[in-house]
């Protein structure tokens, strides 16, 4: 399913935390189509991790983006930033 105009792609990873045993972690991931300075497709990703939104451009690039990708970029850091907050609220509780 294609996401919706303007919004960018959302994806959940699970990672097994140890061999022996069900634990499962899971990281809300995004990511935005941009170009590198040569106009060759690349993607930022932005993700959430120990309470600290990371954002990772393409490796040894600068990234181009369209005014529509800097919305894209925007909600999704906007939504990690969501994920962080909310977290901390489960983890007071």
């Amino acid at each position: 399913m294609a996401p919706a105009p303007g919004r960018p792609t959302r994806t959940t990873h699970e990672t097994r935390l140890d061999e022996g045993r069900d634990d499962v972690a899971v990281r809300d991931e995004w990511a935005i189509a941009c170009r590198d300075i040569a106009g060759r497709r690349r993607e930022l990703t932005v993700f959430v991790s120990n309470d600290r939104v990371v954002l990772v451009a393409p490796p040894g690039e600068a990234a181009v983006l369209a005014p529509l990708d800097v919305g894209r970029l925007r909600a999704a850091l906007r939504d990690a930033v969501v994920t962080v907050a909310s977290s901390g609220e489960n983890d007071d509780g």
